[in-house]
């Protein structure tokens, strides 16, 4: 059954290329759509009654009910009007194309088509597919071959160039983001590797080589873990000008101090408190690390030898 069999049936219906709403209008005439909504865009009948109008069901196009007609060249669902003039630039062709809705599936790129609406100013809907004028066949080589203009083809207007700089400029975008969206996605999952690595090691930080191994990836955190082996609270660490080596500031039994370390093994270099045998004057520093660094401070305030170079 076609759309011409419903209008013949009693009482009036109205075949409309529905794209939303609850507002039917075709030039000066207008309905309120009363009941449920078509499920999806498309070409539907209408039983009318009054100012009211309720689905009857969906039909096949029906171009002739369509006005105030504009041809031109489609991109995507955008129509480049035939006669325009557009600025050169592709990213402000879209200022000068309309959205088409309803375009029938399949068409291939630089085809020439019509639309039309069902009132003044309303949307534009795809009509018919329109004959070529010649060259569009040449343009969508050039286009294939990845020319960067059409110069050399002719008869091209000023609509079928706009046309083919937008489908370029849209076919670079796409590239654009998809290398945009596979740099983000390698950077996501090496992200996501290093924390599941990250939670692997926070398990281990209660053996000394998972607190080292910590320390290659997560050197506040392994850090943490090891003067709190000491009884000490990690306060904060920076960068030292000497290579693989860390500052780091830390709270003891309600004072501060400040060592320095190797960034992997957190070895002290610089305890920051006078740990040289008095006898030899050899520096003791670095029989040191991070977990036994605080007891040693401790014992030296037990015994009143304390002597604190750095303060934190």
């Amino acid at each position: 059954m076609g759309w011409k069999d419903l209008l013949q049936k009693a009482g009036e219906t109205l075949v409309f290329p529905w794209i939303g709403g609850r507002t039917l209008r075709r030039e000066s005439r207008m309905w309120t759509l009363d009941g449920p909504s078509p499920n999806e865009h498309g070409w539907c009948v209408f039983a009318l009654e009054g100012r009211r109008a309720k689905l009857f069901g969906r039909t096949d196009p029906v171009p002739e009910a369509l006005n105030r007609v504009t041809q031109g060249y489609l991109v995507g669902d955008r129509l480049i009007p035939d006669g325009v003039w557009v600025d050169p630039n592709p990213a402000k062709i879209i200022n000068y194309s309309e959205r088409v809705w309803l375009v029938e599936p399949g068409l291939d790129r630089f085809v020439r088509v019509s639309a039309g609406r069902t009132h003044e100013d309303g949307p534009l809907v795809y009509k018919s597919q329109e004959m070529p004028f010649g060259p569009e066949n040449d343009v969508l080589s050039a286009y294939l071959d990845q020319k960067t203009s059409v110069e050399d083809v002719p008869g091209v207007s000023p609509a079928l160039d706009a046309a083919f700089r937008m489908e370029s400029w849209q076919r670079t975008e796409i590239e654009r983001r998809r290398v945009e969206a596979e740099r983000r996605r390698r950077e996501e999952e090496e992200r996501r590797a290093k924390e599941e690595r990250r939670q692997q090691l926070i398990e281990q930080l209660g053996d000394g080589a998972g607190r080292r191994e910590m320390a290659r990836v997560d050197f506040a955190e392994a850090a943490r873990a090891a003067l709190a082996v000491g009884g000490a609270v990690f306060v904060d660490h920076r960068m030292s000008p000497q290579r693989h080596e860390m500052i780091v500031r830390y709270r003891l039994d309600g004072r501060r101090f400040e060592c320095t370390c190797d960034s992997r093994t957190m070895q002290i270099i610089d305890a920051g408190v006078c740990l040289t045998d008095h006898d030899t004057g050899e520096r003791g520093d670095t029989f040191f690390t991070l977990e036994s660094l605080p007891a040693v401070i401790r014992e030296a305030e037990r015994l009143g030898v304390l002597h604190v170079f750095r303060h934190g």
